[in-house]
This record gives structure tokens, sequence and C-alpha cells, in this order.
């Protein structure tokens, strides 16, 4: 069984409801589909019925909930509420109706702060920042944690090195420049995460292009510094740095540039100094050691809200509305 297998069995297991907003694509139809065939979540679109029917032509949605925010009975009660979370901003009741008419992300969003679902999945025709922008508004973080950032789930196949080939990578999907404290926080959100998904002890590699002080340069000091903190922060956590991405994955390569470290060779969280190397990495992984890669998903949000790369096929949509479900599943 795949990865993304043991995901999906998880997901049924206590099966959680999730909104896909974006219903003026046609990969969202053909995943709902699919998500419904398999009984891996209870599934909401948001739209007209008309536009829903027309969008998801030729597929068998039954079972789908279509609310259409112009009829549904629940409107009026998400605009108040989110005229009360935003009433500091200035928020009036018409441009809360105006928003939640229109924007079926926001809308999605507030089902999810109502408690009429229990996550969503957004991105396949949206920016990453128009995702997050009504989950940040409206959800705010979880508490206790410092920073929202984005990882994504990588399973590369036939692999011998992180956890039989799964890794998370961090932050590769909206932090771009994380400073020190930022960098740590990545790092132990990133644990978590891998721990519920992967369900194996995480074990974290703070990277770089230097190993153990083999360079010298700002961009390395931040990374120990980042290390330092995280260390102190999370004193249980298997956490090294700085390594390089050989030494912090490959056995004999770790046991060669960084003898004295319990973490060199056998890294499956893999955390990037910034959102560039992050981005590359993960598309590299996923392009040319073809790895399957779900994401970005979320951490620090107070409810499960996940993004999606604009590049996503439907079956990328099934995957992380999975993980979405699991995801839920942990917030009760």
């Amino acid at each position: 069984m795949g990865f993304i297998d043991v995901i999906k069995e998880r997901a049924r297991s206590n099966k959680k409801t999730i909104v896909l907003p974006e219903t003026e694509d046609r990969r969202t139809f053909e995943a709902a589909e699919k998500i419904l065939k398999e009984g891996i979540a209870d599934i909401i679109l948001v739209g007209s019925e008309e536009a829903v029917k027309k969008g998801g032509e030729g597929l068998d949605l039954t079972g789908a909930v279509v609310i259409d925010p112009a009829t549904s009975d629940k409107t009026q009660g998400y605009i108040d509420k989110l005229v009360e979370l935003r009433s500091k901003k200035g928020m009036t009741p018409e441009q809360a109706k105006e928003i939640l008419l229109n924007q079926y992300l926001y809308y999605g969003v507030m089902m999810v702060k109502m408690g009429d679902a229990d996550g969503m999945v957004s991105g396949a025709c949206h920016s990453t920042a128009d995702t997050l922008r009504p989950c940040l508004q409206i959800l705010k973080t979880k508490p206790g944690t410092k920073l929202v950032s984005a990882f994504f789930l990588i399973v590369v196949p036939d692999c011998e090195y992180g956890a039989n080939g799964a890794f998370v990578f961090g932050d590769s999907g909206l932090v771009q420049d994380p400073n020190p404290e930022e960098l740590a926080a990545i790092a132990a959100s990133s644990a978590d995460s891998f721990r519920l998904l992967v369900q194996e002890e995480p074990v974290v590699a703070m990277l770089s292009h230097s190993t153990m002080g083999s360079a010298k340069h700002a961009l390395v000091d931040k990374v120990v510094e980042a290390t330092k903190i995280a260390k102190e922060q999370n004193p249980g956590l298997k956490l090294d740095g700085e390594l390089q991405l050989d030494a912090a994955i490959v056995p004999s390569v770790g046991s060669s540039k960084a003898p004295n470290s319990d973490v060199a060779g056998k890294a499956n969280v893999l955390i990037f100094p910034n959102l560039d190397a992050g981005n590359i990495g993960y598309k590299l992984a996923q392009r040319l050691a073809k790895a399957e890669a779900y994401g970005p998903i979320t951490q620090g949000i107070a409810k499960p809200v996940n993004d999606l790369s604009r590049g996503c096929s439907a079956d990328d949509i099934v995957g992380v509305v999975a993980i979405t479900a699991v995801q839920c599943q942990a917030e009760d």
C-alpha cells in the first residue's frame, strides 16, 4: 500500500467534511467524484446548482452537497459573523455580503469557522495569497503557534532515504525569507506535521550550503542561529544543522561530514533556509525524481485549510483532501 493510500485509509476511518470552493475549475469536480467514490471525505461544493451541474457534466457527484451563497439560509449568519470579526477594519454588512456572495474562498472559510465544515482545500486556480488571506483574517493562527507556514509532503518512489522515501519539505510554499526565530518555528511545526502524517519520529535537518562550519557567510549564520533556537525550544526533538542536503539524508556522507551528529544521514524533515530554496527543492524532487508532491500544506492556522499548486492534477487535489481530513481528525 502506497503512502497516500494509507492517508486515504486514515481519512475514511473518521470521515470529515471538506469544502471545495473552486467550482469554476473542472479539476475540482473530477477530484470530488473520486473523493466521493473512494469514501475519503464528505464534500461541499460552493456555487449555484446550475453552475455545478454544468461544471460537473458527465461526472457522478452523487453525495456532494451544493451550497449556493445567494440562496443558503446560512449566508446571513456568515455575513453577521464576518462583520463582527472585521469590525475593527471597518467591515460593513454591505461589504461582507459583497465578499461572501462573490468570493467563494471567503465563503468556504466562513463555513469552516462556523463549524459547518471541518476543513477546506483551494488553490487550483487561485494564488497562495488568495487562499490564505481569508484564513488569516477569519480563522487566525492556532493558539501557541508563532507563525503560519507551509510544507510539501514529498514521497519519492523506490527511495532508501527519509522514511521510505517520505519527507516533509518546509517552508516550501509561504514564508519567503524567514529570520532565525521564524526558521526555528517552521522546523518545530514541520516536525509535528511529519509526526501526524507519516506517523514516524521526525528527524530534522536545518539545510544550508554549508555543513558544520564548512563555509562562512551571513546566510550560514542565519541557519546556525535558527538551529540553536530550535534546539533550545524543542529539547526532545532530533534536530541538527547546519547541514548540506547530502549530509542530511545520505548516511555515508553524513557520517563523513558530520560524524558527531545524530541527525546527519537520517533526516526526514528538511528545513530550507528560504522560499527560493524550498520551492526549487520540491519541484526538483517532483519533476526529476518523479516524486509525489502534496501541498503546499499549511501549518499554524486554527483550522485545517490547505493550498494547492496551480499546476495540480485532480489526483493531487484528492491527495490533499485526504491529508486535510487527517489534519481535521487531529483537531478532535
